[in-house]
């Protein structure tokens, strides 16, 4: 017989508003603190340190605006964060400091989160929803060089999600809607946030459905793996529209 589902390992709550994003920083982080970073619909971005389970800071630079996506540059120190304020804000968070250094005017009022890809040498590719509604702009960072602007010939409409993907496999999904998806780092599993309040595995290889977890009492709007260097260690979590971030240990035998 098929075990139950698990329950999580534990919740924060104290964001005051719905979770849209979330980002682990944990590599290399024994004998630190490991982070979680959290963007919510109140334009606020939690630093959370999971050791104690407790926020230790606040950062405010979308001016309210809601903030649709996280994520680090190389270390902890250097945060980039994009708000519905059409700004993407480049952080400096080193010795205590949370200044916002740089900015990128993204020219969308959607809810498309950008995508980043690490070129190694200190350069990233930055995609960004563009002004025109089917457009995506691709930037280098940290010059701002724009690199390409890539269109569709159809009319497809706004660009709803970014993501370097590889196409393999297709499966059916019978539940209402997916807002996020997220790959685990080994490859093996691949985790959905749901319109119907829960989150859903599978394994990437063959697109099999591994589990259903059911927590949250709204919409999971994003989920994310967490990159400890030792696999037990390996948490996810999952942000909800209940403003509630769920933490899961899940097939870290596999």
């Amino acid at each position: 017989m098929a075990l139950p589902p698990p329950d999580p390992q534990f919740v924060l709550r104290g964001t005051g508003a719905p979770v849209n994003t979330l980002h682990f920083c944990c590599r290399n982080q024994e004998q630190d603190k490991p982070l979680l970073f959290s963007g919510s619909a109140n334009g606020a971005v939690h630093v959370w340190n999971l050791r104690t389970r407790r926020t230790e800071s606040v950062l405010e630079g979308h001016g309210g605006a809601s903030v649709l996506w996280v994520q680090t540059l190389n270390s902890r120190d250097a945060l980039i964060s994009q708000g519905r304020d059409l700004r993407v804000c480049m952080w400096d968070l080193a010795e205590g400091r949370s200044v916002v250094t740089d900015s990128i005017l993204t020219e969308s009022v959607g809810f498309c989160q950008c995508s980043l890809l690490d070129r190694e040498g200190g350069h990233w590719l930055l995609a960004v929803p563009g002004a025109d509604m089917a457009a995506v702009r691709v930037l280098d960072l940290p010059s701002k060089t724009p690199v390409c602007t890539l269109k569709p010939d159809a009319k497809l409409g706004m660009p709803m999600c970014l993501k370097l993907w590889q196409l393999q496999d297709s499966v059916e999904l019978v539940n209402p809607g997916i807002s996020h998806l997220c790959i685990r780092e080994d490859r093996r599993i691949l985790a959905t946030a749901g319109w119907d309040h829960r989150i859903r595995l599978l394994g990437w290889k063959k697109l099999k459905p591994l589990a259903v977890l059911q927590y949250h009492t709204d919409i999971v709007q994003c989920v994310a793996f967490s990159d400890h260097d030792v696999p037990n260690k390996r948490l996810m979590a999952a942000g909800s529209k209940d403003q509630r971030i769920s933490f899961w240990s899940v097939y870290n035998q596999i």
